[in-house]
């Protein structure tokens, strides 16, 4: 997204801030909100009701000041050897701002409970917890194998929580199955990058542990349980899932370095997310 929208400069707070939260990831947390909302919802007016716009708003950019902020506040001495660090992202470097912005969104999420029925408030609590123990002590998830996979459902859980909301009960328990998978599949892809760095930090991932030819193979498995659970669901979320283990195979084939691939995915998941919200909007509208 920064690469269309031209941000103040880095040298500025609210450059730095703006680039410390991810502009090109900020659809993996609003993005689900939309297609949960969608699925939520029974009717236009139900999908653009003010609970449903705040937690858009929410999820686009204080979440993920808070998710990033803590992530960076606790790697500060592994990013130092982070190549992303020098041209995609940025380096946290001390000061009170950052942690004062991730206390303050953090809070934020907490305006939400009173409108929230239980099964929305445990997601919401899920995902609070989740990305502060992905990065932060005692926890850490993402310096253990598989744990740092599994903790990565917290992005599927703005979707629950918007369907929730909503609907007023949680989704099918399938299609949140089946949506924590895709997202281990998808953290893990994006670490590959991270797999020298991390190893040179003594960092221990999934990805560090396979290796980087098995970590191919780990994500294509999670995509294809991912699409074979959404069968439980509609066989239509089950084709679109499919997507993505061919892409994994296209991309050994084709050799094409996953430093380059990985930044091709914010926009092939904004176009799967498009296209689930388009069908659920087709079933809303005539279905």
């Amino acid at each position: 997204m920064s690469e269309f929208v031209r941000l103040p400069p880095e040298s500025t707070a609210t450059g730095y801030l703006l680039r410390l939260s991810r502009p090109r990831f900020w659809f993996y947390l609003a993005g689900p909100v939309i297609v949960g909302a969608t699925y939520g919802a029974g009717s236009l007016g139900e999908l653009f009701s003010p609970v449903a716009v705040a937690l858009f708003c929410y999820f686009l950019l204080p979440a993920n000041v808070f998710l990033y902020g803590v992530n960076d506040v606790f790697d500060r001495d592994v990013d130092e050897a982070n190549p992303k660090k020098d041209e995609k992202e940025v380096r946290y470097v001390g000061g009170r701002l950052v942690p004062a912005l991730v206390v303050a969104t953090g809070a934020l999420a907490l305006a939400f409970v009173p409108v929230l029925p239980r099964a929305g408030v445990l997601a919401l609590g899920a995902w609070v917890f989740l990305s502060v123990e992905y990065s932060a002590p005692p926890l850490r998830f993402k310096t253990t194998p598989l744990f740092d996979s599994l903790s990565n459902g917290l992005y599927i859980l703005p979707a629950v929580i918007a369907y929730t909301v909503l609907a007023g009960e949680a989704p099918p328990l399938a299609a949140i199955a089946a949506g924590w998978l895709w997202t281990m599949g998808m953290h893990t892809f994006s670490a590959i990058p991270d797999i020298e760095p991390d190893r040179a930090a003594g960092i221990r991932t999934t990805a560090t542990y396979l290796g980087e030819s098995k970590t191919y193979g780990y994500c294509a498995a999670c995509w294809l349980a991912a699409a074979a659970v959404f069968l439980l669901v509609h066989p239509f979320f089950t084709a679109l899932l499919l997507a993505y283990p061919v892409l994994v195979f296209g991309i050994v084939r084709a050799g094409v370095p996953v430093e380059e691939a990985y930044w091709w995915y914010p926009a092939i998941n904004t176009l799967v997310g498009m296209v689930m919200t388009l069908a659920g909007l087709w079933v809303m509208l005539y279905g």
